[in-house]
């Protein structure tokens, strides 16, 4: 593991590089499908062709999830819980800079979740970034959502220039490349275990201390799902996962929903949150991502990709034990 520092936002930002066990795709598959077959009652994984994934459904920044890729995750929940670290902020072009390496062409397509940029709209909210970064260009097509006044979700769609987040985030980083990926399609929950889960804890069982990690979109194509939005900053210490469940803001969210996010074998020494996925909509709904709601007529289709490194970017002094659901 490598380490280094990279100056950001007039502080020095400690980063980690871990290079991953990178198994084939269809070792992958082999690894996932019984693990799904016991929490679904249809299940289809292949090992495809990625579709353009700027087309609808998915409507993405790039068509697809190849190149070099990587996983970053910034900060984490230590810097919400108990009391926000506000001062947190972080700027995804300069993270990139710090990161690049000859391997990587001078463009990015990232995609996955944390918290917004709060000073953006005073207050905080949540991100869904999707966003293709290059020397030449910048494609932002990131959402953020936040509880309105009336508790109802809002969803916002154009950010502009504006790549920044805070706090936290769990990142997937190709070049946005047409190439080979993991094709997961459920129907019908029979487990209680949700769609991710279901694969993170597969991951975990069978590579033990080698540590995997997929990132890319899912579509949630058929019934509703349980997710959350962070309401703006609690006044009160958050010290327990009762105090935190009550503060943030819970929906009942419908299909379809995109989804983008991260997830990894095993949490390790540099404190990993093993599955993070945000989703938004066409219809104004977005948050983060927990279970379907509507079991029997739950249906996802996925693509991801296996990534080759990851990197632990401002890791926190102190970890809390609860949050990283």
């Amino acid at each position: 593991m490598a380490s280094s520092m990279c100056p950001l936002s007039s502080e020095s930002l400690k980063i980690s590089q871990r290079q991953l066990f990178v198994p084939s795709l269809q070792e992958i598959k082999n690894v996932v499908s019984p693990a799904l077959a016991e929490n679904f009652s249809e299940v289809f994984v292949e090992v495809v062709d990625c579709p353009d994934l700027t087309q609808q459904p998915f409507t993405l920044a790039a068509a697809g999830l190849g190149g070099v890729k990587k996983i970053l995750e910034v900060g984490g929940p230590s810097f919400l819980l108990p009391i926000p670290q506000r001062h947190k902020i972080y700027e995804l072009k300069s993270i990139l800079d710090c990161i690049n390496d000859k391997k990587m062409e001078k463009r990015a397509f990232v995609v996955g979740a944390g918290a917004g940029p709060w000073p953006r709209l005073s207050k905080n909210c949540e991100m869904m970034m999707n966003v293709v970064v290059s020397a030449k260009d910048l494609k932002n097509e990131t959402r953020l959502s936040w509880v309105g006044r009336n508790e109802e979700c809002i969803l916002e769609e154009s950010l502009g220039n504006d790549t920044r987040f805070a706090l936290l985030a769990n990142l997937y980083v190709s070049e946005g490349t047409p190439e080979k990926v993991l094709k997961v399609h459920a129907k019908k929950r029979t487990g209680k275990l949700d769609f991710i889960a279901t694969m993170q804890k597969a991951l975990q069982a069978h590579y033990k201390d080698k540590l995997v990690g997929l990132g890319g979109t899912f579509l949630f194509k058929q019934g509703k799902v349980r997710q959350h939005v962070m309401r703006d900053f609690s006044t009160a210490p958050l010290t327990t996962e009762n105090a935190l469940n009550n503060w943030l803001k819970f929906y009942e969210m419908s299909a379809p929903l995109v989804a983008v996010g991260t997830f990894v074998s095993a949490q390790t020494d540099l404190d990993l949150r093993v599955q993070h996925f945000h989703s938004f909509s066409h219809h104004g709904e977005g948050g983060h991502y927990h279970i379907d709601t509507t079991p029997d007529i739950a249906e996802y289709l996925g693509y991801f990709g296996v990534a080759e490194s990851l990197y632990r970017i401002d890791q926190p002094a102190v970890c809390v034990d609860f949050g990283k659901d």
